[in-house]
């Protein structure tokens, strides 16, 4: 998979001393996601059974033993994984995942 854009976890673990503990679950997650072939949510499911699909290509993946939530939307025909939203559950109940 093609993933755009390393630059937001980056940013999210770097910028916040809190969530430097994200960094090695995020690089994880990343090095898995660049690896894989997802064509359909269901190969997405089956590589995180703990994912939660919702419509329209969203995905939301808990990270760190599900401390954070890492929110992509996955283009499938393109292979191609867009990083929307990383954050906290907290910071996650705060936003309308299918608006970011």
């Amino acid at each position: 998979m093609r993933i755009i854009a390393l630059s937001t976890l980056k940013a999210f673990w770097e910028e916040s001393p809190e969530y430097t503990d994200a960094r090695e679950p995020t690089q994880a997650w990343y090095r898995y996601a660049l690896a894989a072939d997802w064509s359909t949510p269901a190969d997405v499911k089956q590589d995180f059974r703990n994912a939660s699909i919702l419509k329209d290509g969203c995905v939301v993946f808990n990270i760190a033993g599900n401390k954070y939530r890492l929110v992509v939307w996955i283009n499938y025909a393109y292979r191609v994984v867009y990083i929307r939203f990383i954050g906290t559950h907290t910071q996650y109940d705060k936003i309308d995942v299918q608006t970011i």
